[in-house]
């Protein structure tokens, strides 16, 4: 199909519920894309944080090919190998926990607000239903994650929404210390908000949450949907901030692509959970899950987290010499998950005509723009990214 034809399908015969961008991909390789009219393209989205190791990365194909011409699905009524040895292999990352798996970031996140309910009234005797998060949080769409993001705009569509969220400033740390009380079974926050611009939580502000979650028996539950696994230059967000929480969740670049998410839960948390109480037809299927060893295999032989710390230094850098100052108030990141922020409000303008220019980038406001390139990205394509951004900005307000 041409582009044409898929924009006339889609017209057609889907549901409107995304702004697309006008381009069709048909193929990918590395960090590079190639359009229905055979265009190249590099990617500085990578399918924002999902291809952290490139596309059509050799050992993630071998693996789910293999696997998938071997056991694709038995439901979760029996045991599979790949979904154990997952669950061990992100204990290791970790060093404690054990896993639930779903098919997404926003499941996971509701696995973690369903586990912190039923472990708060078992662990104090009554139940308790508060859940504090932060303004400008993103933490899915479902009904009770869309209420826990921090961004009324999303929610006014479909109000009411479940009423036990409260939302404090990102980085307050007296408003979190006066919000979080006996009533609070979860605190929820990601380290960096990567929807709500690529914001960085200081070290300050999750030590509070930290100290008040133990204080008041409450969970601290840290999405790292599309921090985790060496986006930011460690294996997880929260390791830079000196803090361990009670659950971390995760999706987006676990499965190289195909769709997984994970909750995993510290042991005595974890054991809340009774048999029936959570469960999912999909998530933890032996394909997703021989895709997932694959992806972590490829990050820890290639030194991936290293990388993504050493590039995203680079393009930081890269941008902040390139840009003429007038034109961006700020550039801001945690390793490879970096934003421009602009002067004026120019985002959309300038993501098309990257777009144009053969680079995919995205909007994460009307006055910011997101990078988040494959961590397999290399020197050369940070170089013709920020020269393609810089020359945008030149010819912009």
């Amino acid at each position: 199909m041409n582009l044409d034809e898929l924009r006339d399908g889609e017209r057609r015969f889907h549901m409107q519920v995304y702004g697309r961008q006008p381009v069709g991909f048909v193929r990918g390789q590395g960090c590079l894309l190639w359009d229905t009219e055979g265009r190249e393209y590099l990617d500085f989205l990578s399918g924002i944080a999902v291809m952290s190791v490139g596309h059509s990365h050799p050992v993630v194909v071998e693996a789910v090919t293999k696997q998938i011409g071997t056991l694709t699905h038995v439901s979760n009524l029996f045991y599979t190998e790949p979904q154990i040895r997952l669950a061990e292999r992100l204990h290791a990352l970790l060093g404690w926990g054990r896993a639930f798996f779903a098919n997404s970031g926003a499941e996971a996140n509701e696995c973690a607000l369903k586990l912190a309910r039923k472990w708060s009234a078992l662990a104090h005797g009554t139940p308790r239903s508060g859940v504090v998060a932060a303004l400008g949080s993103f933490h899915g769409r479902t009904f009770s994650t869309l209420a826990a993001t921090g961004q009324p705009a999303k929610h006014e569509p479909f109000m009411p929404l479940p009423p036990w969220f409260t939302h404090v400033p990102f980085n307050d740390l007296d408003a979190l210390d006066q919000a979080v009380d006996e009533r609070t079974s979860a605190v929820l926050l990601e380290v960096v908000q990567g929807e709500g611009g690529v914001q960085l939580a200081t070290p300050e502000f999750m030590a509070a949450a930290r100290k008040a979650c133990d204080d008041h028996g409450a969970l601290l539950v840290v999405d790292e949907v599309q921090t985790g696994l060496g986006r930011t230059g460690r294996w997880f967000a929260f390791e830079h901030t000196g803090i361990v929480p009670d659950i971390v969740t995760l999706a987006k670049a676990l499965g190289g692509g195909l769709p997984i998410g994970a909750c995993i839960a510290r042991e005595e948390v974890a054991d809340a959970f009774a048999p029936g109480d959570h469960a999912t037809t999909f998530g933890g299927g032996p394909v997703v899950c021989a895709a997932a060893l694959a992806v972590l295999d490829v990050i820890e032989r290639e030194g991936l987290v290293e990388r993504a710390a050493a590039m995203g230094e680079l393009l930081v850098r890269s941008l902040r010499e390139a840009i003429r100052p007038a034109a961006v108030r700020e550039v801001r990141g945690s390793g490879l998950l970096v934003a421009v922020q602009l002067v004026e409000q120019h985002a959309a303008e300038v993501v098309a005509r990257a777009l144009d220019a053969g680079l995919v980038i995205n909007a994460v406001s009307p006055d910011a723009i997101r990078f988040a390139p494959p961590l397999i990205v290399d020197a050369d394509q940070i170089d013709r990214a920020t020269a393609i951004v810089a020359g945008i900005l030149e010819t912009i307000g």
